[in-house]
C-alpha cells in the first residue's frame, strides 16, 4: 500500500487548517510561478496527479480546458475536492500517482503540485506521464526542492538565542527515503537531486522547457515579514517539459 498519510484524521485535521488548504491557490506562496509555467489550457484534455483539493482542476476549467482528470490516494482529499467541484467537466479517480492508468496519448496537459516527492519511483511516473501525453503535450510539475530535501529534519541550524543561522545541507547525493516531520506526523519524502529529476524527465523522451526555483513575491515580502527567510534558500523546484 503507497503512503496515505491525507486519511489519517489527525494528519488531516492539521492539513485543512494550512492557509493553502483554505484559501486555495491565491495562498499558496509558489502559485505565481507555477501558473507562468502553464501551457495555454483551453479546450485541452489536463491530467492532474496528487489533486489534493482539487484546486488546479478547477483553475484549468477556468482556463476553459475541455474536461480535466484529478487524481489522488486520498479519499479524504477527494472527498474535500468533490465537494468543492460543481463542473461535470471535471472527474476525481482514487488512486496512487504511481498505479494512474489510461488510454495512450489520451492528455494533452499533466501537471502536478507538491506530490512527486512523496513518490519512490520519480522514472515509473515519467514513462507514465509521458505514455498518457499526446505528441507535444506538457508536463508541469513542483517538488519540495532537493535542497530542502536533502536532510530528514528539513530545518535551520539555530543559534543560542533561537536565530535562524543557516540551512544545513547534509547528504544531498544520498537519494532515497527520508523520515521527515510535517504537521506533527512523520512523513516519508523521496530525496533526489536536481540532476536526476533533469535526467530522468530526458531520458524519458521529454524536452525540458524551463526549469524555476520560485522566490517569494515582493507583495508578500510586504505583507509577511518573516517570508524575508524564503530568500535565503530555495524550498520549491518546479520543471516544465515537453513530449517529443
Amino acid at each position: 500500500m503507497k503512503q496515505n498519510k491525507y486519511d489519517e484524521p489527525g494528519f488531516f485535521a492539521n492539513y485543512s487548517r494550512m492557509s493553502r488548504s483554505i484559501g486555495g491557490l491565491d495562498a499558496a506562496g509558489e502559485w505565481h510561478a507555477f501558473r507562468a509555467m502553464l501551457p495555454e489550457l483551453r479546450d485541452k484534455k489536463v491530467l492532474d496527479l496528487g489533486c489534493g483539493f482539487g484546486w488546479h482542476c478547477r483553475y484549468a476549467r477556468e482556463r476553459e480546458a475541455r474536461s480535466v482528470v484529478g487524481t489522488d490516494l486520498s479519499e479524504n482529499m477527494l472527498e474535500r475536492a468533490r465537494a468543492l467541484t460543481n463542473d461535470s467537466e471535471i472527474e476525481y479517480r482514487r488512486c496512487a500517482i504511481e498505479d494512474f492508468d489510461c488510454s495512450e496519448g489520451e492528455f494533452d496537459v499533466a501537471i502536478s503540485s507538491l506530490a512527486f516527492h512523496y513518490v519512490e519511483s520519480f522514472a515509473d511516473v515519467c514513462q507514465n506521464v509521458y505514455r498518457a501525453l499526446a505528441a507535444g503535450g506538457s508536463f508541469v510539475f513542483s517538488v519540495e526542492h532537493p535542497i530542502f530535501t536533502a536532510k530528514a529534519e528539513q530545518d535551520w541550524h539555530y543559534g543560542a538565542d533561537g536565530e535562524k543561522l543557516h540551512w544545513p545541507v547534509d547528504g544531498y547525493y544520498k537519494e532515497g527515503a527520508r523520515e521527515a516531520n510535517f504537521l506533527d506526523h512523520t512523513v516519508v519524502k523521496y530525496h533526489r537531486t536536481v540532476s536526476s529529476y533533469v535526467n530522468t524527465l530526458l531520458e524519458s523522451g521529454f524536452r525540458i522547457m524551463k526549469l524555476s526555483e520560485p522566490q517569494p513575491t515582493q507583495e508578500m515580502l510586504d505583507q509577511i515579514p518573516e517570508m524575508h527567510d524564503e530568500l535565503r534558500r530555495p524550498i520549491f523546484l518546479m520543471i516544465a517539459a515537453v513530449k517529443n
